[in-house]
């Protein structure tokens, strides 16, 4: 807070306007630079009205210059909202779409622009900076203001393949996998954004293991893609393992192992 700003005891006039407006043009989040024009009034001096509300605990404020009303709670908004081009991803996505019971204690959020983690709400927001042509299959969840961007569940699926530790632990993506309803041209278009041949890999002797019938154009089209070099189902894991040549990848956690990661309850 600047020094010079006059801290009123009680509200005063602009600051009773200020919140009248808000709720008027019922905005829940706002950037301290746009929101006259939103409002459609000029306030003289709007950035001590602004502190004096993060005071007395009516907004609260995100980051320099964005504020929101202090009873609105949903962190998927205000962590997309400060951060440019984002969409929540990853583990925190996974479990959006109902694809794993364990609550992540950090929301994952994915963006085109670099960001420093920060905290909302008493939570961690991670930030993962990704490059323009891994920024697709997303969707908007919710209405209006109180509406946010995230990844679709099988973009979700191949993020987290890409960065599995931002994903919970290998079980989780397994289990969320085969549990899950994929369609072939999103897992097709996915993939090759990314350009990874490892991910294909995985992913396409992973659609055998679990959706072999549902997921037939996938799996020829991720045949295709399978090169000379073998890769780790778990990237994470021991080399070791049975070598299956199809797909050039060394199952360090075995076919066995994988079916039951699918059926594991928490």
């Amino acid at each position: 807070m600047a020094d010079s700003v006059y801290i009123s005891k009680n509200l005063d006039e602009n600051q009773l306007q200020f919140m009248k407006l808000m709720e008027t043009y019922e905005i829940l989040y706002f950037n301290m630079y746009s929101i006259e024009e939103k409002l459609q009034q000029k306030f003289k001096n709007l950035n001590e009205i602004l502190e004096n509300l993060v005071d007395k605990e009516l907004l609260i404020r995100i980051e320099r210059g964005k504020y929101a009303l202090n009873n609105y709670a949903n962190i998927h908004t205000l962590a997309t909202f400060i951060g440019q081009n984002s969409a929540i991803a990853y583990w925190s996505a996974l479990h959006h779409h109902g694809l794993t019971e364990r609550f992540p204690n950090t929301v994952f959020v994915k963006t085109t622009k670099r960001k420093r983690d920060t905290q909302i709400l008493g939570s961690v927001v991670k930030f993962v900076a990704v490059k323009e042509n891994k920024n697709i299959g997303v969707i908007q969840e919710g209405y209006g203001d109180d509406s946010f961007m995230i990844t679709d569940i099988e973009m979700t699926l191949v993020d987290c393949f890409d960065q599995p530790r931002y994903a919970g632990d290998f079980t989780d993506v397994i289990k969320a996998f085969a549990n899950s309803k994929l369609t072939n041209n999103k897992l097709i278009e996915y993939t090759k954004a990314y350009d990874n041949i490892t991910i294909t890999k995985r992913i396409g002797y992973l659609a055998t293991l679990f959706h072999k019938d549902k997921l037939q154009s996938f799996i020829n089209y991720a045949k295709t893609q399978v090169n000379k070099r073998y890769s780790l189902i778990d990237s994470g894991g021991l080399q070791q393992g049975e070598f299956i040549s199809e797909w050039k990848l060394r199952l360090n956690i075995s076919e066995e192992n994988l079916l039951q990661m699918a059926q594991t309850e928490y």
